[in-house]
């Protein structure tokens, strides 16, 4: 019989369902080219996640799953393997016991390496698995983090020296290029998605965005913010001399082999230029299926939505409501080497693998409706739309849609029903509404409870009276909270997940449109197909323990 064991990571994905002979072909050509693991490729392309690969190397050999955040790291494990060797076999040390030293590994079947480190440690091995994500985050935090994560006030004081000597330029001075690495830092730590600083009067303010929330951040002298304002603008190329008009630009945060991009973006106001820095960490969008958010039932209406040959498919709520992640998702999930996947963005923010991506320059003529244009002679099988703005884009959408085009495109509606009267504004007739839309995806953004302070607790009884939530909540089963830990920075939540509504298109709903574009008929006839509405769905996962009642009626009402 053959050994299952130690079959390779390619073919037990193929076997596990994960990949196709043609896409591992692909990764094995890129691996001749480059060099690199075959399972970082694989990420790379964006034909497997993290997690799959993680559980798929520890599979070969039964090796047990550590989650590393749960975990405190002994200062004499760190001490036997040094970081250059940590990080470039993609390991940590966790735990020493006697001579045994526990290391969690990404591929825990990497013999040669495991020998090297019994002969580097003079230990016992045993081997744990663990996502290189993870793995990095713990090196970053237990080897990097007295070097990195520096005492603000301390460079602050450094900071104001310079100031008042003036002898050169404030913002090349290390203490200046010192605080700025610690608010990008400190943003990238805490898992923020945007950074805004903020001018005042006599301070200069810090805030991020967390979760969909701002939190306050460090705040800095009067005196610094020119420099703080001048060093972001040179490290995004902007011009360091205008600061009349608003300005765009970008950058780079490297956390050890973590490289994130971000978009900066500046504003003249009062007491000085105001700068937002948009995070733009791909890790945080490609999640896959599994992680969006979806129960089984929508998740598998969602996969045969995007298996379908053509129709548009349409994701609505207002900014921030994680269209983006849910588009790119499902575009990970089409296999693009059987399929031509062209995307139109404003701008592009995340980089996809083995699919062509376009950005929109206005300037330059190239709008949306130009782009469309050039893409359907492109000859492409799917098609990304960033979002449907005027009535010629969402004409072009319909005429692709209606000639054998998959179509993803966005909106800004509150929710599903409420997208058609918006496209029957922009000019698009019910009829071709109801013969080219073949789903509308509503959704929102609920914060998680964090699995470490995790608590039960008594729902908010005043909400369930005001919105009359009686009969819908089953009161017999518990509900929880977070108390609030330093793994949520004391909020008691960590993460996001989303909540959907689907409308998927049926006779009686095409006929419905045709003759009466009333969304609240709409809904009423989408909810006796089955449709769960936003609010229903929040509700099961607040049963499910996932987040809070508060949570949910705070972003749906």
């Amino acid at each position: 019989m053959e050994n299952q064991t130690f079959k390779p990571l390619g073919q037990r994905l193929i076997e596990q369902g994960v990949i196709s002979k043609a896409q591992l072909d692909l990764a094995l050509e890129e691996q001749k080219r480059t060099g690199d693991y075959l399972g970082e490729i694989l990420q790379r392309l964006g034909f497997v996640t993290e997690a799959q690969l993680t559980f798929c190397l520890a599979d070969r050999i039964g090796a047990a799953s550590i989650k590393l955040k749960t975990v405190s790291i002994p200062s004499e494990a760190l001490k036997l393997v040094p970081e250059t060797f940590a990080r470039s076999h993609r390991l940590i040390p966790v735990n020493l016991v006697n001579n045994l030293l526990t290391v969690a590994m990404v591929d825990t079947v990497d013999v040669v390496t495991i020998d090297e480190l019994r002969r580097l440690t003079k230990c016992h091995i045993e081997v744990k698995s663990a996502t290189h994500g993870d793995i990095l985050k713990a090196i970053e935090k237990y080897y990097a983090e007295e070097v990195v994560d520096e005492d603000i006030e301390k460079i602050i004081t450094e900071a104001e020296k310079i100031s008042a000597d003036k002898k050169e330029d404030e913002s090349l001075a290390v203490p200046i290029i010192k605080l700025v690495e610690q608010i990008l830092y400190r943003g990238i730590k805490m898992g923020a998605t945007d950074i805004h600083i903020e001018p005042d009067e006599l301070v200069m303010r810090t805030r991020y965005r967390i979760d969909g929330v701002m939190q306050q951040g460090p705040s800095f002298p009067k005196k610094l913010q020119s420099a703080i304002i001048t060093r972001i603008k040179i490290i995004s190329d902007l011009n360091v001399s205008e600061s009349r008009i608003p300005q765009d630009g970008k950058t780079r945060y490297t956390i050890g082999q973590k490289k994130i991009d971000m978009r900066v973006s500046t504003l003249p106001a009062i007491f000085g230029e105001a700068i937002v820095i948009r995070i733009l960490d791909r890790a945080k969008v490609l999640v896959g299926l599994a992680n969006l958010g979806f129960f089984d039932k929508d998740r598998a209406i969602f996969n045969d939505l995007i298996e379908r040959p053509n129709g548009i498919i349409l994701v609505t709520g207002p900014t921030g409501s994680g269209k983006t992640t849910t588009l790119y998702t499902a575009l990970g999930s089409i296999n693009s080497l059987e399929k031509t996947v062209i995307t139109l963005e404003d701008p592009v923010e995340y980089e996809l693998s083995t699919i062509r991506q376009s950005q929109i320059n206005v300037k330059a003529g190239m709008t949306f409706a130009a782009g469309l244009r050039a893409i359907l002679r492109q000859d492409p099988d799917v098609i990304l739309i960033g979002e449907m703005r005027d009535k010629e884009t969402a004409e072009m959408a319909v005429r692709a849609a209606l000639t054998g085009h998959l179509v993803f495109s966005t909106l800004h509606t509150n929710d599903a029903p409420k997208a058609i009267p918006r496209l029957v504004d922009m000019g698009i007739t019910p009829l071709l509404i109801s013969s080219s839309v073949i789903a509308i995806i509503a959704q929102r953004l609920v914060r998680i409870i964090c699995e470490d302070c995790k608590v039960e607790g008594e729902p908010n009884m005043q909400l369930v009276k005001k919105f009359n939530l009686e009969e819908r909540l089953d009161f017999s089963q518990p509900f929880y909270k977070g108390k609030g830990c330093p793994v949520c920075n004391n909020i008691g939540f960590k993460g996001r997940r989303a909540i959907f509504e689907i409308l998927v298109m049926n006779a009686e709903i095409s006929k419905l449109i045709i003759n009466d574009i009333d969304p609240d008929k709409v809904r009423a006839v989408a909810s006796q197909s089955g449709m769960r509405s936003m609010l229903d769905d929040g509700l099961v996962k607040v049963q499910a323990g996932m987040t809070t009642l508060d949570e949910v009626l705070r972003v749906v009402f």
